[in-house]
């Protein structure tokens, strides 16, 4: 009863005239800096970071959650219409969306990516705001051993993103994993694979990668492939979800919720890792139904299933509500954006932690109302822009992808000022480009990019403290049924198609 009654005093202040006017502005600013490809929210916000100097603590924090979660909105438009996820956290939403936006569904796969993360982002705040407690045990019983399993299960379930070939998936993957491992090694300091290039010793920007591999990549194709975009000529579906869209995406969006919010909240947490374990369960969930329900019909996965923008997008939102977790109630940042929240909170002389709810009670409380209200603004902002969204794939094709080289290029360059990055964009564009001509996914590829340091640091620790023994994995009940959760992912499939076959 006191969280409620603390609730019900922040929302008193959150609907206050002021508030409310910087929520509006952050839910704006969040959706247009999800569209454009390589603008992220944790960029945006560093870049607005001189106004808490001017601007009260509350105020500013509600508009900085606002572009937070405007960015997860926003950050599907492009990845469906335009196969350019502008953020690692829209990699796997663009698989399947931009496969339904060239069967012309466009309207179908933004309406469903609005409504889940509405769902997800609503659940995800009620958890953050009652459940913390409880997740929070969760997080701190995971030690390296369980983290290092963590990303074992996640680099299992990368085997449903393979492809049609297994080998041309491997290689991406394991490409990918190469490219995480440039950078400093973290426990010796000793610089690896940066062929005596200063700006390689931090690693390889995510953004850059992510950018140059779709975004680019995709201009190239366009200009060098000579291909009919059926998307221009076939958007004649409802903008609105059908009655069978809206059975096939109610569980999906629950499912990604679940497993977005608790992951988000881990101190290795992130969208990255519960969007993809929520695409392969509705994978092999829609091709378990398949053989029960209708054997001899094909699996609508890798042409355009609406499962597989739903659950992701559920993942994603639920996941950025569970990452603030953690930050408030720690002082732990466990994202980019997170990062700079941290930094934002220190220019107004606040320390995140165990003591943050009760020394800055109103703040945090008004901050959390306002997360329910930024959820109702983005989804009526964002559900009648769906129509204009989808016009965007009547540009011509020339004006359209110039434009998206344009301001991807604008953007990596704002970002670090590095004329380096922008030659990495080029040289991922390149790599994207050749990949594609050759069938070789190019999701696996940034999948291994994100999870090899995680994992690789993960296990170095572990076998620090175990003293160089990998027992310590089968030792402790957690990181043993991951690893056991893991194998079955690997096994099952095979033993079952087997199983069918025979």
């Amino acid at each position: 009863m006191d969280t409620l009654t603390l609730l019900l005093q922040g929302f008193a202040s959150a609907l206050t005239p002021e508030i409310l006017f910087f929520g509006l502005l952050g839910c704006f600013l969040g959706t247009l800096v999800g569209v454009l490809p390589g603008i992220s929210p944790s960029l945006t916000i560093a870049l607005l970071l001189p106004l808490t100097y001017k601007v009260p603590a509350t105020s500013m924090f509600v508009m900085f959650a606002g572009i937070y979660y405007g960015g997860m909105y926003g950050g599907s438009t492009t990845s469906i219409l335009l196969n350019t996820p502008g953020e690692s956290s829209t990699i796997v939403t663009a698989m399947e969306g931009n496969l339904m936006a060239r069967r012309g569904r466009a309207g179908a796969a933004l309406s469903s990516a609005a409504i889940g993360s509405f769902i997800a982002g609503t659940i995800g705040t009620l958890a953050l705001t009652f459940f913390s407690p409880f997740i929070l045990d969760v997080a701190l019983s995971f030690g390296p051993a369980e983290y290092f399993c963590l990303m074992v299960l996640a680099l299992a379930a990368v085997t449903s993103l393979l492809g049609d070939s297994f080998i041309r998936g491997a290689i991406s993957l394991v490409l990918g994993l190469l490219f995480g491992m440039v950078g400093i090694d973290l426990q010796s300091g000793q610089p690896r694979f940066a062929f005596g290039k200063i700006e390689l010793l931090d690693g390889i920007e995510m953004t850059v990668a992510v950018v140059g591999l779709f975004a680019v990549a995709e201009v190239f194709y366009r200009a060098f492939v000579k291909e009919e975009n059926a998307a221009q000529h076939q958007i004649k579906d409802s903008l609105w979800l059908a009655k069978k869209d809206w059975k096939r995406s109610i569980g999906p969006w629950l499912r990604g919720t679940f497993l977005g919010f608790p992951l988000g909240a881990l101190p290795a947490g992130g969208a990255e890792l519960p969007t993809l374990l929520s695409y392969y369960s509705e994978k092999k969930l829609a091709a378990r139904k398949n053989k029960v329900a209708a054997p001899n019909t094909e699996n609508e996965f890798g042409h355009g299933a609406i499962e597989g923008v739903a659950g992701p997008e559920a993942a994603n939102n639920a996941a950025a509500a569970g990452v603030l977790m953690p930050l408030l109630t720690l002082g732990i940042p466990t994202s980019a954006t997170a990062a700079v929240l941290m930094a934002a909170f220190s220019s107004y002389g606040i320390t995140p932690g165990p003591t943050l709810f009760a020394s800055q009670g109103p703040l945090i409380w008004t901050l959390i109302a306002s997360l329910y209200i930024g959820n109702v603004l983005l989804l009526i902002l964002n559900l009648p822009l769906v129509g204009l969204w989808v016009r965007l794939l009547k540009i011509p094709e020339p004006l359209l992808y110039s434009g998206i080289l344009l301001v991807a290029t604008a953007a990596v360059y704002g970002a670090s000022a590095s004329i380096f990055n922008v030659g990495m964009l080029y040289f991922f564009g390149l790599l994207g480009f050749v990949m594609r001509l050759f069938s070789v996914p190019a999701t696996p590829l940034l999948l291994g990019l994100i999870l090899s340091p995680l994992a690789e640091q993960s296990l170095r620790q572990a076998l620090v403290i175990s003293q160089g023994s990998f027992l310590t994995f089968i030792e402790r009940p957690i990181s043993l049924s991951l690893l056991v959760v893991a194998l079955l992912m690997l096994l099952l499939p095979p033993c079952l198609r087997w199983f069918y076959k025979k």
